[in-house]
Parts: structure tokens; sequence; C-alpha cells
């Protein structure tokens, strides 16, 4: 699952894959609020006077004996995504409730919303077209901002992300190596988006711009091309072995991208899909993996089509992060391809580890 949630959450429902994002009685339910970073200027020079900055937080910071945060964990949500995502029974469920590895009785948990993403200004808020092209670097640098300005934090035990959350945690770490105690990417790699990774992308955005009806932006409805991007994220999303049990003729599977189609055109938007993708254009962590200070840990699972472990990069490149390690989660009935990010039973046991290593 490669999280444009509130619409991919729906094309999965389409398939059978995931069950609907729901706040079970046992699951503690999330603070909300907004920060406004005011005059952010972006890395293109484009300066927007009021960045609203949407977060959930769940429990209260505590101050160690000099004063400084102690158990705050940032954890940040994919491409298209929301921090609401992770209040679900396979990751909240299991991670979040009492005695868990990140109880909210103990933890202060942080789950923002990205620039472009949720209730975090975005190009559908009114500009369309017109929002400022923002990357992975102002996301970081955003994010950076609403943990220390806007909810006075000034230090983190744990960052850590899912898919377009993981890369932001490989720059966490290089942009702030000591503000945090332990980082943990989950499916992604700390390398330039290339290779089919990009391919896929482009293909989105190729679909999105050159479309007449797109009209630079300015659509007054939806375009045929926001189509391709739900046929695309269904196609990266999961595993085969899922889809072909889920869509085991010609009918069913045409008729769950029917269905995945409709809902990306009543739940999605082209111009925010848009800028989610061209975002990552100025991801590259490899210039800086030696500058990451604390301990981390990268999880991959082996059936990921977006960060297929054949390609050897994740192996390669950890070896210049000084207290680096990576796991990859093998095939099995409970991986979910790219979706084994938010499958915690998956892999907390690596999180109980790095958490006991990197303790204060």
């Amino acid at each position: 699952m490669f999280p444009f949630f509130k619409r991919l959450c729906l094309i999965l429902l389409a398939g059978g894959l995931l069950a609907g994002p729901t706040w079970a009685a046992e699951d503690p339910v999330p603070v909300e609020g907004d920060f406004i970073a005011r005059n952010f200027r972006f890395a293109s020079g484009e300066v927007l006077p009021e960045l609203k900055l949407h977060y959930r937080t769940l429990g209260k910071p505590r101050r160690d004996a000099s004063g400084r945060v102690s158990n705050a964990v940032l954890i940040m949500h994919g491409t298209g995504g929301t921090g609401g995502q992770f209040i679900r029974p396979e990751f909240s469920g299991e991670l979040f409730g009492p005695g868990a590895l990140l109880d909210a009785d103990r933890y202060y948990l942080i789950l923002p919303d990205g620039i472009g993403h949720g209730a975090s200004s975005k190009p559908s808020d009114g500009l369309r077209a017109g929002f400022p092209r923002y990357g992975y670097e102002d996301m970081v640098r955003a994010q950076h901002l609403l943990v220390t300005e806007g909810l006075q934090v000034d230090h983190l035990r744990l960052v850590m992300g899912t898919s377009m959350g993981g890369m932001h945690t490989w720059l966490w770490g290089q942009r702030y190596p000591d503000f945090m105690d332990a980082l943990m990417p989950l499916a992604s790699l700390p390398t330039q988006i290339a290779g089919r990774n990009r391919l896929w992308r482009r293909v989105v955005i190729d679909a999105i711009r050159n479309d007449p009806a797109w009209q630079g932006g300015n659509y007054k409805r939806q375009p045929p091309s926001l189509g391709t991007a739900s046929e695309m994220l269904m196609l990266m999303s999961s595993n085969p072995v899922l889809r072909q049990q889920q869509w085991p003729t010609l009918a069913a599977a045409d008729a769950a991208i029917a269905a995945a189609v409709a809902s990306g055109e009543k739940n999605s938007d082209a111009n925010d899909t848009l800028y989610a993708l061209e975002s990552s254009r100025d991801y590259d962590p490899n210039p800086g993996l030696e500058r990451i200070k604390a301990p981390l840990l990268a999880v991959n699972s082996a059936d990921d089509l977006i960060n297929p472990p054949e390609l050897g990069l994740l192996e390669q490149q950890i070896k210049r992060v000084p207290r680096g390690r990576a796991i990859v989660i093998p095939l099995s009935p409970a991986t979910r391809g790219h979706g084994s990010h938010t499958v915690a039973t998956l892999w907390k046991e690596a999180l109980a580890t790095l958490l006991a290593d990197s303790g204060r």
C-alpha cells in the first residue's frame, strides 16, 4: 500500500485488502490541532504567508532531569496519507495501547499531516496550481517547525515513518542528527527516486499534466487522468499472491478497478495527487548518510514492488550509516507488499530491540 490514504483505503476496500479505518473502543483518542508557520519560504523561493500544519497527538510530553522532553515520538505518513491513518487496529491497536511498545500513557505521540496532505495546507484548498512547489526538504523543515515551535518539543525519543514518511525519516536523521534517540524508516530506500520507482510516478504525473481536462490545474471537475493514478496505485500496492486471491477472474479484477477509479474521482483531487508525487523530486539522502548519529533500523518487505529487495540498495547503503541496521521481512501470508509497513505485528519485535538498544 502506497497510501493515498483517504482514496487508497477506499481503493483497497474495494479489493477487500483492508478493513475500514476505525477508532475501536480500546484505541486511544487523538487530540487534533493546527500550527501556523508564517511566511514559510519554500526551497523554490516561493513564500506562503500562512502554512497550516495539521496534527494529532496522543499522550503528554514529559521532561527529564535536565528539562528536555524525553518521551516524544514522531510518526510520519506516506504519500497522499494523513496522520489519522495510524489510528487503526493493525497499527495503533498493536503499538499505542496499555503496556504496548508505544503506550500512549508513557509516550507523547505526534502524528502530523504533511504539507499538501490531509488538513494541512494543500493545492485543493484554493490556490490549485498556484500552490508553491513543495518538496521533501520543505516537508521535513515544516515538520521540524511544528515539533519545535508548535509543540515545544526539543527532543524526540523516536522518529519513524512509512513510505514517504520513511524517506522523511532518513532526512530527519541527517538534517537534525542530535535531535533524536532512534530512527525507524519503513518501506523506503536511502537513495534518489529512480528506476521503476520514478517510472510509475511519471506515468501518473504525465497523465495528469498532459490531460486536456486538467486545464492547467483549473478544472471544474476531476480530470479522467485521476483514474490513471488509481490504477497505478493498485498496480504498485499489495503483492501478486493477494491480488490473485482477491480477484481470481477477469470480471472480479475489472470490477475492483472500476470501483477504485470511481472512488478516486469522488474522494481525491488531481492537483493534490500531482503535487504529492512531484514532491519526491528533491529526495536524495545518499550524500548525507554518514551524518546520521542515532541508531537507525530500516525495515522493508520482500514483496514490496516499490522498494524491491533484488536491487540490493538498502543492504549496500546501510553500511554507511554509523549505527545503522536493516532487515527485510520475508514474503508470508501476513505480508501486504508495500503496505506491510502498517502491519505492526510484522516488525514490532524489531522496534522493541531498537528502543532497548537506544534507551537513555
